[in-house]
C-alpha cells in the first residue's frame, strides 16, 4: 500500500470509527510500521487540517463534532476505484460511435490529469480494456446535445422525426422525460404533445431539433415504467401477452444467466433445457432475440406468437431454395 493510499485508507478508518483506534490496530490495517502512522496521522492533522485527536496509548479518533463534517480534499481513490475508473474512461471515450467525444472532451481531460496524478509516472497499460461496440448508429452530435439537455433542463423539445419502419417524415413537439441507452443506441422516451401519449424515439432518427423555452410535463416514473418498461424491448407499450419459450439444454447454459426482461421467470428443467416466461407487447424485438438461437430455440406460447415464428423462419428458409 503507497502513501496514498494509505492516507486514504486511514481517513477511512478514523471517519467511521466510534472510538478511538489505537496505533497497533493502525499498524494491522495499513499495514505499515507505528513509524508511519505517526507520519501519516501527522500529514493529515497537519497538511490536510483533519480534527485528528487522541494520543499514542488512548488511539486517535477524528473530533466528534468536526469528524463528521470533514472530507478530503479533492478526488481521493484507493487503487481498486483508480483501476474501475480506468476501465470506465476507455468505455467513455471508445463507444457510442465516437458521438460524446467532444461533447465530454472537459470531464474526459479532467479524468486523464485525475490518472496522470495517481499513476506516479507509470503508464496505465489501456490496450488492456478492449470496448467493442456491436451495431451502433451514427448520431447528429448537436441533436444528442439538445436531446440531453431537453431532459435534464425539463424543457419541451421541437424536431423532425423519420420513422425507421415507414420512412415517414413528421414534426414532433414533445416532453422529455428519459434519455435511454439500449443495445449500444439511444432512445429519447418522451410525452408527444399532440398524439397525447408516451412515445420512445430512436435518437438517430432526429433532426433539427431544439430545445424550447416552455416547461416539460412531468410523467409520474411509476406510469413511465408502466407504459415503457413493462413488457419486452426497447418500443415496448403495456404488456398484452406473456411469452413462454424452450431453449435447448447447449444454450440454457447462456440463457439462464442472461436478463431479458425485470419480470422473466426461468426454471431449468430436468432434462437440462431451460423455460423462460416473459411479458411482451409488440412482438417484433422479442422474435428477433429468439431467432437469434435459431434451432435452440421454440416459442411454446401463444400460438399466435408461435405461428408468427414459424412464418418469419419459412420466409427465411425460401431465401435459400431459389
Amino acid at each position: 500500500m503507497d502513501r496514498y493510499e494509505r492516507i486514504l485508507s486511514l481517513h477511512r478508518i478514523l471517519k467511521t470509527s466510534r472510538y478511538p483506534v489505537t496505533v497497533a490496530r493502525l499498524q494491522e490495517e495499513l499495514e505499515c510500521s507505528r513509524a508511519t502512522v505517526y507520519r501519516d496521522l501527522a500529514f493529515l492533522r497537519d497538511a490536510l487540517m483533519a480534527p485528528i485527536v487522541g494520543d499514542g496509548e488512548a488511539g486517535f479518533r477524528y473530533d466528534a463534532e468536526e469528524g463528521g463534517r470533514f472530507e478530503l480534499p479533492g478526488l481521493w481513490l484507493n487503487s481498486d476505484e483508480l483501476h474501475a475508473l480506468l476501465a470506465a474512461q476507455q468505455l467513455l471515450s471508445r463507444s457510442a460511435g465516437g458521438v460524446l467525444s467532444s461533447a465530454l472532451a472537459p470531464l474526459q481531460s479532467r479524468i486523464d490529469k485525475l490518472l496522470d496524478e495517481h499513476s506516479a509516472g507509470k503508464q496505465w497499460p489501456v490496450e488492456r480494456v478492449r470496448v467493442v461496440p456491436h451495431r451502433g448508429r451514427r448520431m447528429d452530435e448537436h441533436v444528442f446535445r439538445n436531446v440531453c439537455s431537453a431532459v435534464l433542463q425539463r424543457k419541451q423539445l421541437a424536431f423532425d422525426y423519420r420513422a425507421r419502419s415507414t420512412d415517414e417524415k413528421t414534426r414532433r413537439t414533445v416532453s422529455p422525460q428519459r434519455i435511454t441507452h439500449y443495445r449500444d443506441n439511444w432512445y429519447l422516451d418522451a410525452w408527444d404533445q399532440e398524439r397525447e401519449a408516451l412515445r420512445s424515439f430512436s435518437v438517430d432518427r432526429i433532426a433539427t431539433a431544439r430545445v424550447l423555452d416552455a416547461a416539460a410535463r412531468d410523467i409520474d416514473e411509476a406510469e413511465l415504467d408502466t407504459h415503457l418498461a413493462g413488457s419486452y424491448g426497447i418500443f415496448s407499450g403495456p404488456a398484452k401477452g406473456v411469452a413462454t419459450i424452450m431453449f435447448s439444454a447447449k444454450a440454457a447454459r447462456w440463457v439462464a444467466d442472461e436478463h431479458w426482461h425485470s419480470q422473466q421467470q426461468g426454471r431449468l428443467l430436468p432434462d437440462g433445457r431451460y423455460e423462460l416466461k416473459l411479458p411482451y407487447s409488440a412482438s417484433r424485438e422479442l422474435l428477433m432475440d429468439v431467432l437469434h438461437y435459431g434451432a435452440d430455440a421454440e416459442i411454446v406460447a401463444p400460438p399466435a406468437l408461435r405461428e408468427q415464428a414459424k412464418a418469419l423462419l419459412q420466409l427465411a428458409l425460401s431465401n435459400y431454395e431459389r
